[in-house]
């Protein structure tokens, strides 16, 4: 059976007081899943692991059941396999507009997400900041932070909680993990 390596974002974990889990726990839990070489990345729901080529969304439901029946945590997850994360790092419009990392904001799609909905909120004026539309994500620039960013606040509550986001300081940590040689 062929091997796919993983990366695992688990939404809202580890954000204020709600839904609190040790990446030891994390790590653990999908290593029991059957994957091997488990690596987290902050302490945010950042999951890099290998195992056996199946559908995404069959690998973020084992884990979203996990999490509930081992550590009583309910995580809206998404999996993306290494091309897809590659292809998502690759296509970042921003990068030459952004001048910081942790303002670069990162939302991940999933497959099922109505590009056509989307597509209006990309083509606004959010100066000073800039909006991008990808295959697979939205890129953000917010230049007065992510907190104060208006697009960034829109997208989210306009995606809801099947997308996560991240800055692209922790996807290039991921994109590096997932590149690096076994352990």
């Amino acid at each position: 059976m062929t091997s796919k390596r993983y990366i695992a974002l688990l939404r809202g974990v580890n954000v204020g007081r709600a839904k609190r889990v040790a990446m030891a726990d994390l790590r653990k839990l999908i290593g029991d899943l059957g994957y091997t070489e488990v690596r987290s990345v902050l302490n945010s729901g950042n999951v890099v692991f290998s195992g056996p080529a199946k559908p995404q969304e069959a690998v973020a439901t084992e884990i979203e059941e996990a999490l509930v029946l081992k550590l009583g945590v309910a995580a809206r997850t998404l999996v993306l396999d290494s091309e897809e994360l590659a292809a998502i790092v690759a296509a970042n419009p921003l990068l030459e507009m952004a001048c910081d990392d942790a303002r670069l904001l990162i939302f991940i799609l999933g497959h099922n997400h109505a590009h056509a909905a989307i597509e209006a909120l990309c083509r606004r004026d959010w100066h000073p900041g800039a909006v991008a539309l990808g295959e697979r994500a939205i890129y953000v620039w917010c230049p007065d932070g992510i907190l104060d960013s208006a697009a960034a606040a829109t997208l989210g509550k306009e995606l809801g909680d099947a997308t996560t986001s991240r800055n692209w300081a922790t996807l290039s940590k991921l994109y590096a993990l997932c590149n690096e040689a076994p352990v």
